[in-house]
């Protein structure tokens, strides 16, 4: 490979590198800011909501009439707003009435809008005049939004109460195979297999270890007893000679006086 190519792959690798980095500075950029301004939006709405609460609570007349007004519909929406989102990513259905709420919100947020301008007008016998009409459509933009999440959360309730009801047959039907002893014969359930110290006849032949009375049905982990391999009492024992070597002399024992040899 000449010295031209290997200038050239290397030149390539170099501005790949330098792409990608700017790629992700741009992403992280961007991140960053998106970040910025959901930080400043949610304080800016927490300021506004804090405001409005202030003007609901201290002021009277036509200000804390608004002021109400504007507070009743940000909550209601909102509310319904972090519902159906929390609720479409378990349920794809609910991404109609995501959707019926976005145009809700178009009504929401315009009537939003005038009330936050009638809160600066001076006329304030004019905006006395407007006031039944605006609790009106108050009103029904915040009874919709709350049919909807309602709605949402009735359905996500009934949905869980009938997985928990599939729940709890499952576990009554397994309780119930658990017991499966309670409807057997009271004369053959009293006594449980493992207790009653029988073991089972289908095997030919005696079971070795049967004899002896309270031997174990499984003593293959036990460590060998040596009472157990002596004879049982009323049995034949093997005839073994003695050995010579393991019988015990005593102290008194003389020892036998060998026989004079004659002259």
């Amino acid at each position: 490979m000449d010295a031209g190519a290997v200038i050239t792959i290397l030149a390539l690798l170099f501005f790949a590198f330098v792409a990608l980095g700017v790629y992700v500075a741009v992403k992280v950029v961007g991140a960053a800011k998106r970040g910025v301004e959901r930080t400043v939006t949610q304080a800016r709405r927490t300021v506004e909501d804090t405001t409005l609460r202030a003007k609901s609570y201290g002021q009277v007349g036509v200000t804390g009439e608004l002021a109400q007004l504007r507070l009743a519909l940000r909550t209601s929406m909102r509310a319904t707003q972090e519902a159906l989102h929390a609720g479409v990513a378990e349920d794809a259905s609910l991404s109609e009435s995501l959707a019926l709420f976005r145009r809700l919100s178009a009504h929401g947020q315009e009537l939003d809008a005038e009330l936050k301008r009638l809160e600066r007008e001076p006329d304030r016998a004019t905006v006395a005049s407007l006031l039944p009409g605006l609790r009106e459509r108050t009103e029904r933009i915040t009874h919709s939004a709350e049919s909807l999440r309602w709605a949402a959360r009735d359905r996500a309730q009934k949905f869980a109460d009938e997985d928990l009801d599939a729940l709890s047959a499952q576990i009554d039907m397994e309780a119930g195979a658990l017991r499966h002893w309670a409807a057997e014969d009271p004369g053959t359930a009293s006594a449980p297999p493992a207790a009653s110290g029988t073991r089972s006849t289908s095997r030919s032949g005696p079971v070795p270890g049967s004899d002896v009375p309270g031997a174990s049905a499984d003593r293959s982990w036990a460590e060998p007893d040596p009472e157990s391999e002596q004879s049982a009492p009323g049995q034949p024992q093997a005839i073994t000679a003695r050995d010579p070597r393991q019988q015990t002399t005593y102290p008194w024992q003389k020892p036998a006086r060998r026989p004079e040899a004659s002259n």
